[in-house]
C-alpha cells in the first residue's frame, strides 16, 4: 500500500488524514508544532490567531460536516474553542497515531521515478510515495516592501500581527494599526479598550459587514443555492443596499470609500470597528508618508505621535521544503486542478492552498474527499489539456471578479467552489465508469 505524507496538522492536514485513512489509505501528517491545530493551536506560541480572536464565519458555516461543533457553541467561537474543537476531532476519529507532532519537514525531495524523501527538522528521514501539502499560508509575516521612509528611525515598538497576543501589553499607549483586513480591524478594536488612543492607517477602502444581519449570522442571510444560481451583480446590489441601510457606507466613518463592489473584494467582517470609531476610540487615517522617531506622518500631512505600530500587512505563501521548480516563479500563481492536483507531478497534491470568501474548514474537508476518491480509483481526472484550461478559466474568472492583485489564482467563492467540488466528484466517478465500460 502506498504511504502518503501530509505536511501540516492544522485544519487542512487533519481533514486530509481523516479522509485518506477513512478510505483505507496509509497517511501520516508531519507537524512542526508540539500540538495540532495550525494557527488555531492551543500551544503557547505566536500564530495568526491572537488571544482575543473569534471566527468571522459562523459556526454552521465553519464546522466540518463529519464532525459538527458541540451544541450550544456560540455563533462565532473564540480561538480557544476552535483549538479544542480540532483536538477533539483528532480524538473522535482516532487520528493520534497518524500524526507526528514536533516533526517538521525541512525538505521534501522527489525521486524522478516517483516517491519522496522527507528530511525532518531533527535530521531524520521518512520515505513516502505521495506528498500532500497542507501547511497553510498564514504563518510567515509579510512586511511593507519597500519599507517606509524612516522605518529604522522610529523609536517605539514595531510588531507584525503574527506576534500580537494581548491588548493589555499596550495599556495607556498610543498605537498605530496598519491595514484594512479582518486582523487589523479586530486588533484595532481590541486595543481601543485599553490603549490611550488607537490610530488606524488604511490605504484602500473595504466594505464593513457586521457579524449579524436581520437577526442571524451575516453569512447565513443568503442561501448557498442563491450564491450558485443568482447572478453576482443582483446579489451584490441587494447586499450593498442592506448594508447601507443597516450601518451606512464606510466613508461615513472616515474610512476610504470602497473602489470595488462588496463581492468584488474581500470585505471586513466586524461588529465593533465602526462603533469604536464612532466613540472616538479609533481615529482613521490614510496612507503613511514616513515614520519619525516618535510618530508617523501621513500622506495628507497629518502627524500622529505614537508609541507602537502593529503591522497587519498579511502573510506570505511559504513552502521552503519544496524544490522551487515545482512551484514556478510565483507560488501563488501555481495552477492546480480544482486547487488540489498538480498538473505535472502526479504524486504531489495540495489541500487548503486557496483563499476563500468563507471558512476553510468545509472546503479542506471536501478537497480531501476528492483526493481520497482519486487515490482509491473512484475518481479519474480529465486530460491534462482540460485541466490546464480549467485552471486558466478559473484564474480569468477570479481576475474579472476580484482584480489581478491578491492571489487571483488562489481565490475561490466559498459556495460556488463547494458546489464545484461536489460536481467534480460526480464527474470524475462518471469518467471512471466510462473507462471501465
Amino acid at each position: 500500500m502506498e504511504r502518503i505524507g501530509v505536511i501540516g496538522a492544522g485544519p487542512a492536514g487533519l481533514a486530509a488524514v481523516r479522509e485518506l485513512t477513512a478510505a483505507g489509505l496509509d497517511a501520516v501528517a508531519f507537524e512542526r508544532g508540539a500540538r495540532v491545530g495550525g494557527v488555531w493551536t492551543l500551544e503557547d506560541r505566536p500564530t495568526a490567531a491572537y488571544r482575543s480572536l473569534h471566527l468571522i464565519t459562523s459556526r454552521e458555516r465553519t464546522e466540518f460536516a463529519a464532525f459538527p461543533l458541540p451544541p450550544g457553541t456560540a455563533d462565532y467561537p473564540s480561538r480557544d474553542v476552535v483549538g479544542r474543537y480540532l483536538e477533539s476531532y483528532v480524538e473522535h476519529f482516532g487520528l493520534a497515531d497518524r500524526l507526528r507532532p514536533g516533526s517538521g519537514v525541512a525538505r521534501a525531495e522527489r525521486d524522478p521515478a516517483g516517491g519522496w524523501t522527507l528530511t525532518l527538522d531533527d535530521g531524520g528521514t521518512e520515505e513516502v510515495d505521495r506528498l500532500v501539502v497542507a501547511n497553510g499560508h498564514n504563518a510567515v509575516p509579510k512586511w511593507p516592501e519597500p519599507a517606509y521612509p524612516g522605518a529604522d528611525a522610529f523609536a517605539g515598538e514595531q510588531l507584525h500581527a503574527v506576534d500580537y497576543d494581548d491588548a493589555r501589553a499596550f495599556e495607556g499607549r498610543r498605537v498605530l494599526v496598519v491595514g484594512m483586513g479582518n486582523s487589523a480591524m479586530d486588533i484595532a478594536s481590541d486595543l481601543s479598550l485599553v490603549a490611550d488612543h488607537v490610530v488606524l492607517s488604511v490605504r484602500h477602502g473595504s466594505w464593513v459587514v457586521p457579524k449579524r444581519l436581520l437577526g442571524k449570522p451575516a453569512d447565513q442571510v443568503t442561501s448557498p443555492w442563491a450564491a450558485v444560481h443568482v447572478p453576482l451583480a443582483l446579489r451584490q446590489a441587494v447586499s450593498q443596499t442592506l448594508l447601507r441601510l443597516v450601518s451606512g457606507p464606510p466613508e461615513r466613518y472616515g474610512l476610504p470609500k470602497p473602489q470595488r463592489g462588496l463581492f468584488e473584494d474581500h470585505p471586513t467582517i466586524s461588529d465593533t470597528i465602526l462603533s469604536r470609531i464612532s466613540h472616538g476610540r479609533i481615529t482613521p487615517r490614510g496612507a503613511i508618508s514616513r515614520l519619525e522617531a516618535d510618530g508617523v506622518v501621513f500622506a495628507d500631512g497629518v502627524r500622529e505621535q505614537l508609541d507602537a505600530i502593529v503591522w497587519c500587512t498579511g502573510y506570505r505563501v511559504d513552502m521552503p521544503f519544496l524544490d522551487p521548480a515545482l512551484l514556478g516563479p510565483e507560488p501563488t500563481e501555481l495552477p492546480l486542478y480544482k486547487r488540489v492536483f498538480h498538473l505535472d507531478v502526479p504524486d504531489l497534491h495540495f489541500v487548503g492552498y486557496m483563499q476563500s470568501t468563507g471558512s476553510a474548514f468545509p472546503i479542506v474537508e471536501r478537497q480531501s474527499a476528492l483526493l481520497a476518491a482519486a487515490l482509491t480509483g473512484r475518481w479519474a481526472p480529465p486530460s491534462r489539456a482540460e485541466m490546464a484550461a480549467d485552471c486558466a478559466r478559473r484564474r480569468a474568472d477570479a481576475v474579472r471578479r476580484w482584480g489581478d492583485r491578491g492571489r487571483p489564482a488562489m481565490r475561490v467563492d466559498f459556495d460556488r467552489y463547494m458546489h464545484e467540488l461536489a460536481a467534480e466528484l460526480e464527474a470524475g466517478a462518471a469518467r471512471v465508469a466510462t473507462v471501465a465500460a
